[in-house]
């Protein structure tokens, strides 16, 4: 493998010729048409903010009460002037489940690197929002094995279902024949919390407060809502 691609490299110099090195010089950073450029960047931070989603087969991402809250909050927020009072406190709630989500698939990727699988560990934790659970190929196995880490580690939040994205996810582990040993390392690196350790983490979410402050907002209409709550009633209680 290594010698092939050393002789592909080899001959795509040896073709390019001394004409070509002094064009290749003058090849400009960006492409010839930088739209194309960003448009690919937005593309790939809507890819990155798509595959947060719990619900990966919910197109209007509110099956579930933090993927409406989510997405409720994404939709105030571009309706609502950048830099207001407003603005800010949407920012924190939207920040502080993007974490939480975070935190949770920064868990799995361990546990995924520590069992050998540090290069696969991004391709085999990314879900879309168009996958389909018609296409998994262990299904039942699948939601067994989710429910028990759900009860037996603190993969995820004892107090809220676990995501069902990570249904794709154990289907993908059970085919390649690693699901219990991941679970077992799971076990050993992220034994279950009590209530009040959770509490500790500061990445606990009030989902009701947030709809409704959601609610509340879309319902006035006006983007420098009163500040009278103050700094204590924020989107992002975190009691």
């Amino acid at each position: 493998m290594g010698s092939a691609f050393m002789k592909l490299c080899c001959c795509c110099c040896y073709d390019s010729g001394d004409d070509d090195d002094e064009d290749e010089e003058k090849q400009p950073l960006l492409p010839q048409d930088p739209l194309e450029y960003f448009n690919r960047e937005v593309q790939k931070r809507r890819d990155e903010e798509t595959n947060l989603w719990s619900e990966p087969g919910d197109p209007s991402h509110s099956e579930r009460d933090d993927d409406r809250v989510l997405y409720g909050l994404l939709q105030a927020r571009n309706k609502t002037r950048m830099g207001s009072t407003g603005y800010r406190r949407l920012s924190i709630g939207i920040d502080a489940m993007r974490d939480t989500r975070r935190e949770v698939r920064d868990k799995w990727k361990t546990v995924m690197e520590h069992l050998g699988f540090t290069a696969e560990a991004d391709s085999l934790l990314t879900v879309s929002a168009g996958a389909s659970y018609d296409r998994m190929r262990n299904a039942p196995a699948a939601r067994a094995m989710l429910n028990t880490l759900h009860s037996e580690t603190s993969l995820f939040s004892s107090r809220e279902p676990p995501p069902e994205r990570y249904l794709l996810i154990l289907d993908r582990l059970l085919y390649l024949d690693i699901a219990e040993d991941f679970l077992e390392k799971a076990r050993s690196f992220y034994p279950p919390k009590d209530d009040s350790d959770e509490e500790e983490s500061g990445l606990a979410i009030n989902l009701p407060l947030l709809l409704a402050r959601v609610e509340a907002m879309n319902g006035k209409g006006n983007e420098d809502e009163d500040e009278s709550g103050g700094d204590d009633e924020n989107l992002s209680d975190r009691s």
